[in-house]
């Protein structure tokens, strides 16, 4: 329905001779042209520019945009469009609002509301004791520097999206302790938050929510809180009982793969399903072909999505690595223009620090290809981006929208729902499937975290011979689908 609604509109601007209009919807009026081209921060502009729009539609003017307005707008946006409209939608349009009117002087005054969350139930950070926050605030600022732990072994710094959860813990422990009827005015610092009297109930109050069994979430906790509790230096009592509170929550905690993991793995390993998978790029391509003349942009996604689940079916990166494929940077030609592609990352780009390399063969190559050449200009909008999946202001494709997409594309396919990372165990047992017993090749594929190369003269090698075999073994799957 929207590629009809699009090609009648352009026929409609054609026949009445009516050219230079935006491709995406109504021109903003003068006024929110201004207000647009006030917002420094390219993503809070993009998140604001279809409400920009849609007033500009209905002769709205800024000073009237109220929480009604955004609801109105959120409704149009579900009739019309696939973008989210949920709680979530709304909060993000009134942060991004009310940030611009605490910068902004000429942005209007009113201020949008922001849905509760409801995660978030109980006191702001604001209201946290001082010498609480400032012990948290150390303690972040710590785990962003290189460091010794209380065992002696020293740890590289943690990267910003680990902080960011860390901070998130500590938060969703403190209120949870005050849901717990802990006053938080005796939660003066971080030391009496992880005391066994606050943890305790905190974790049982976790472990209640879970049902029978505590989750992981629940588990990781108890270490995490322990761990802080012997870095402050609590006494050795007080570590024992957290320390006994742990084991028992331990007891219950799953090795290897969880249930979700292995019913991939059953899925995968069974007969044809991971032949559709891995062909499911040259379905996509084919299908980015015929849409390109009357649907560019839906083209140009469809065909970003096939070299995403390509190379993820012959490189199964992480998601962090896979949106941040530079051209000429991490996606590179060695052996000249004509020659086959190579992904490579650098071993601080890499969560387990060793160098990365794949080799990939030449219809893989034709595949990336074809997408730079036709498709890739569509979506850079105008930009001169490096990026292999440019998303919107020339920046780098969302990881989680870019994850959705690959998922859902995925299972309304083939029936199989995987995620980015799942590619990484479903190669694992494929691999193993045709090459039993060989778990330290595997190691090496993946790069796990006990899969660092033992010397300089390896370290290249032993990846790089681990990813050709496993190319093979994925092209041969390829190749049984085209034949049957």
């Amino acid at each position: 329905m929207a590629n009809h609604k699009a090609n009648a509109a352009a026929a409609l601007r054609w026949f009445g001779k009516e050219y230079n209009l935006p491709s995406r919807g109504v021109a903003l009026s003068a006024e929110w042209a201004v207000l647009r081209d006030g917002i420094g921060d390219r993503g809070r502009r993009a998140r604001l520019y279809g409400l920009m729009r849609y007033c500009s539609g209905r002769t709205l003017m800024p000073t009237s945009v109220d929480d009604a307005v955004v609801a109105d707008y959120l409704r149009y946006r579900a009739e019309t469009s696939s973008l989210a409209t949920n709680s979530m939608a709304c909060r993000s349009l009134a942060r991004a609002w009310n940030a611009s009117a605490d910068e902004n002087p000429d942005w209007p005054s009113q201020r949008l509301t922001e849905p509760p969350l409801k995660a978030n139930e109980g006191p702001a950070w604001e209201d946290f004791p001082e010498g609480l926050r400032r012990d948290i605030d150390k303690h972040l600022a710590g785990l962003a520097k290189p460091r010794k732990g209380t065992n002696g072994k020293r740890s590289r710094p943690c990267s910003p999206k680990t902080i960011t959860t860390r901070r998130a813990e500590l938060v969703a422990v403190v209120r949870m302790a005050v849901r717990q009827g802990i006053p938080i005015e005796s939660l003066g610092s971080l030391a009496a938050l992880v005391h066994p009297d606050v943890a305790e109930p905190v974790l049982e109050a976790y472990w209640k929510q879970n049902g029978e069994e505590p989750k992981v979430f629940t588990i990781d906790i108890s270490w995490r809180l322990l761990g802080l509790a012997r870095q402050i230096g609590l006494d050795p009592a007080a570590i024992e009982r957290l320390d006994e509170f742990k084991a028992n929550l331990e007891e219950y905690r799953h090795g290897g793969l969880t249930g979700k993991n292995l019913a991939l793995i059953r899925q995968v390993l069974t007969e044809g399903i991971w032949s559709e998978v891995v062909s499911l790029p040259n379905v996509l391509m084919r299908q980015a072909r015929a849409d390109q003349a009357h649907a560019p942009v839906k083209a140009a996604v469809t065909a970003q999505l096939a070299v995403a689940i390509a190379i993820l079916c012959f490189a199964p990166v992480r998601l962090t690595n896979l949106v941040s494929i530079e051209l000429d940077k991490n996606l590179i030609k060695p052996g000249g223009p004509t020659s086959p592609f190579w992904l490579v990352y650098p071993h601080y780009d890499v969560k387990n620090r060793v160098n990365l390399e794949f080799t990939f063969d030449e219809a893989l190559t034709r595949l990336i290809d074809e997408y730079i050449h036709d498709f890739r200009p569509t979506l850079l909008r105008g930009s001169n981006a490096a990026w292999l999946f440019p998303g919107v202001a020339g920046e780098p494709k969302t990881a989680n929208m870019f994850s959705t997409q690959i998922k859902e594309r995925i299972q309304k396919a083939t029936g199989v729902r995987i995620t980015v990372h799942q590619f990484r165990h479903a190669c694992g047992a494929i691999y193993l499937k045709h090459r039993p017993g060989e778990y330290e090749t595997v190691k090496r594929l993946l790069v796990t975290a006990t899969s660092r190369p033992p010397s300089i003269s390896i370290a290249a090698w032993r990846p790089r011979r681990a990813n050709e075999a496993f190319g093979k073994i994925i092209r041969d799957h390829i190749k049984f689908t085209e034949d049957a």
